[in-house]
């Protein structure tokens, strides 16, 4: 804040101020919602203290071994994700297991996906989500940091 008289004045950032890191997140072993609730935090850009609402003031995310995170509970079998195929009688339903097995990259965005905005923001704010099923990436060159999950 920047003091102008007797006034205080708030920070907001700018687009063109915002400065980018990436990190790299290792999923193994760890639970889908508390995962996701941190990297949504990420991609928000909450954890700087230049946090302004309306400027997506995030970083850059890479999830890794994203078939190996878990669900508590009995949720594997009981959690179920639906898609529409557009056509009548086109509803597809799959179980949590049945989605980690297959496309567990698709789990993880649409978990974190969940947790952003719902606006022109969010949307953005999403593309900086890079989710991979093994242990390896094509980001070397950006240099990611490793980011270790609170808890």
């Amino acid at each position: 804040m920047k003091q102008e008289g007797n006034k205080l004045r708030t920070y907001m950032a700018k687009p063109k101020e915002v400065e980018r890191k990436w990190y790299v997140v290792d999923a193994a072993g760890k639970t889908l919602g508390r995962l996701s609730t941190e990297v949504a935090s990420i991609l928000r850009g909450k954890h700087k203290p230049t946090f302004t609402p309306h400027v997506d003031t995030g970083d850059n995310v890479i999830i890794l071994n994203a078939s190996k995170i878990e669900l508590t509970g009995k949720k594997m079998s009981d959690k179920l994700y639906h898609r529409h195929t557009g056509h009548p009688g086109g509803l597809r339903t799959r179980t949590a297991q049945e989605m980690r097995d297959t496309r567990p990259e698709k789990m993880l965005e649409l978990a974190v996906k969940g947790m952003l905005p719902k606006n022109s923001l969010g949307r953005k704010m999403i593309k900086k989500l890079h989710v991979y099923a093994g242990n390896e990436h094509p980001h070397q060159a950006q240099n990611p940091e490793q980011y270790e999950l609170r808890g």
